[in-house]
């Protein structure tokens, strides 16, 4: 459960992509951003989702969007889960979990009576100040990248 809120500034962080490239979240101000949290890469549920979003980044991009995958996979497992499904979004690698616990997505989950640390599927898009324009918690995947692109769309706009 995240403490960030609709008009929060958005943690400021810098981590490799999947090219091994530092990505720096305040580096992107002055146009909008999409960061999406998902618990591990080539899963059935993360996988839908990265490639709706990949569908559906043309749209983004003429918005002047940029789309931000991360969870705590290594920059070489987002390579090879990137190239394995053609993904077009830049994928972020947390791998000691700093940025998930920064923003409040690295949660006790339970499943079959286990209980284990994980990420909470959510997605945030950050205006181009980087403050919290819309924020999506306990993501369900279907039709969860249009319901996003529906926001910026209308952050745009604004």
């Amino acid at each position: 459960m995240t403490n960030l809120q609709k008009g929060d500034i958005a943690p400021d962080f810098t981590l490799a992509s999947e090219n091994n490239e530092k990505v720096t979240l305040s580096a992107l101000r002055g146009q909008p951003v999409v960061l999406y949290f998902y618990p591990k890469d080539d899963t059935s549920g993360c996988t839908a989702e990265a490639i709706q979003f990949t569908e559906l980044k043309p749209q983004f991009d003429v918005l002047g969007v940029t789309l931000i995958g991360i969870s705590p996979d290594s920059a070489a497992k987002h390579q090879k889960f990137r190239d394995k499904y053609s993904l077009t979004v830049t994928l972020l690698a947390d791998e000691e979990k700093k940025i998930a616990n920064l923003y409040g997505v690295w949660v006790e989950k339970s499943m079959y009576g286990r209980k284990y640390m994980g990420v909470e599927r959510s997605t945030f898009l950050l205006d181009s100040t980087g403050k919290i324009a819309e924020l999506w918690e306990k993501v369900t995947v279907p039709g969860h990248a249009q319901a996003v692109l529906t926001a910026a769309e209308t952050l745009v706009k604004a």
